[in-house]
């Protein structure tokens, strides 16, 4: 697997909030629980979108904007203290969420873009302290999630003391710190684990998942833990049963079904022999206990090839289907009851001429595939994989669909807005080149948000 960097500095765990105090220390002390955890995986009130790609199965998917009038930019923040690889979130419709790699957690005015508050949650880590990765200094990687009923914000952070990864519960309203507790996966050492796949809430808990430094070094695993909303208990956790790599670092983060399962793709293992999960969809209890899996018959000449699987998580298409696609270009369809485990796909086909990158867009039984080489619209209709009904050429980020649009940020800086039936180019402007093929966008409160490298732009759709 071939993730981005991670680094490391060396001041404590100061936690400083911009626009209040906390009171919170390093120890871990769950304040009393005041709500009842959220436990549905119903898509967020339309004037909010509270975790990546919108909803808990990752669809992208918000009808907040049925049309998009005369598009035009509304805002811009300044530059933030460090590069931003989440999507922005949107919290109630009154707070516009980024964090940075900085180790600090920002809210804007969704209307005027002026800063609500800010909450640094102490020193991020230097790359030039750890084996390998890309991404220096490395702080908060992974989309936080919000929980709207008790207005909660849970974000990740890789700290410098300790060289660890810290969950967070912030107070959406202000920033404050209600409780933190020590979330890397047992066993496994936080300095060569790297948090980049987006967290999500479902069945009561929080979801946090693992994969390893661009450059595979040291003896990381693929992992999820997770931790109850209110931080109290023990956590739960999922390591994939490798001896190393199999890393879950698809951006998407857990994808999660209407029963509250867990979908997660891995990427290649170190294995020369024995099937070990690596390069394959993982189908998950909410206990974190695996159910299934799916794993194409050449697995082992992908992790000698580094030909990740894992390089898209997948997607949920339909009614009983999911649609598996990794950096070899080739869309796999599953049946969701049984995966079919090695080589038991329903059926295959070519959608990338290059690799799938990211996450899809999901809209019915139509799946909007990111690819180095262009964005691509294929549909399962009942066991068949239909050919591509159109393909906009150019390094695809991850898309989202609002209202009858698919939005898209293209690596060379392009934002555009296509047509979903047709792929025809509906809008289209500058907004920073070049783009991570990781970077998504959001919609909601009739605007679109991207963070394209250090700051937050906002469009109006209307």
């Amino acid at each position: 697997m071939r993730t981005t960097r991670v680094a490391a500095a060396t001041l404590g765990v100061a936690l400083a909030v911009a626009a209040c105090s906390s009171s919170s220390r390093p120890d871990f002390k769950a304040p009393p629980s005041t709500t009842t955890p959220t436990t549905s995986n119903a898509p967020s009130p339309l004037s909010s979108w509270t975790t990546y790609h919108h909803d808990a199965a990752r669809t992208g998917y918000s009808d907040d904007q049925a049309e998009a009038g005369q598009v035009h930019k509304a805002w811009e923040t300044p530059a933030l203290d460090g590069d931003v690889y989440t999507e922005p979130l949107v919290v109630g419709g009154r707070r516009v969420i980024a964090a940075t790699e900085a180790n600090s957690v920002y809210a804007f005015d969704p209307v005027t873009g002026a800063q609500v508050w800010r909450a640094q949650l102490g020193t991020p880590v230097n790359g030039a302290s750890l084996p390998c990765g890309d991404i220096d200094p490395s702080g908060i990687t992974g989309t936080p999630v919000a929980d709207p009923t008790s207005n909660t914000l849970y974000t990740v952070a890789f700290l410098a003391a300790g060289t660890h990864h810290e969950l967070f519960a912030l107070d959406a309203s202000n920033g404050a710190v209600r409780w933190h507790r020590a979330i890397d996966p047992p066993g496994l050492a936080g300095r060569v684990e790297q948090e980049r796949g987006a967290l999500t809430i479902a069945n009561g808990r929080v979801y946090v998942p693992y994969g390893g430094l661009f450059g595979d070094c040291g003896p990381y695993k693929g992992a999820i833990v997770s931790s109850a909303l209110d931080g109290r208990g023990d956590l739960q956790s999922y390591i994939v049963p490798t001896t190393r790599e199999a890393g879950i670092w698809h951006p998407g983060g857990p994808v999660v079904d209407r029963k509250g399962d867990l979908w997660v793709s891995t990427g290649n293992s170190d294995s020369t022999g024995n099937f070990d999960y690596g390069n394959a969809v993982v189908h998950l209890s909410p206990q974190l206990k695996s159910l299934d899996f799916f794993a194409p018959t050449n697995w082992l000449a992908l992790n000698g090839s580094d030909t990740d699987l894992g390089s898209m998580g997948p997607a949920l298409a339909g009614a009983d289907r999911v649609v598996a696609a990794g950096k070899d270009g080739i869309a796999y369809l599953l049946d969701r009851a049984h995966l079919g485990n090695i080589g038991g796909a329903i059926t295959s086909r070519r959608v990338c001429n290059g690799s799938a990158f990211g996450t899809a867009a999901v809209l019915g039984s139509t799946v909007y595939v990111p690819c180095t080489d262009g964005l691509v619209a294929v549909a399962s209709v009942g066991d068949e994989l239909a050919p591509p009904a159109w393909r906009r050429p150019g390094r695809a980020g991850p898309p989202i669909v609002t209202g009858a649009l698919v939005w898209d940020l293209f690596g060379d800086g392009t934002l555009v807005a296509l047509d979903l039936a047709t792929g025809q180019q509906r809008f289209s402007t500058q907004v920073d080149a070049p783009a991570s093929r990781f970077v998504s966008l959001s919609a909601a409160t009739g605007r679109l948000f991207v963070a394209p490298k250090d700051t937050v732009m906002a469009f109006a759709l209307r």
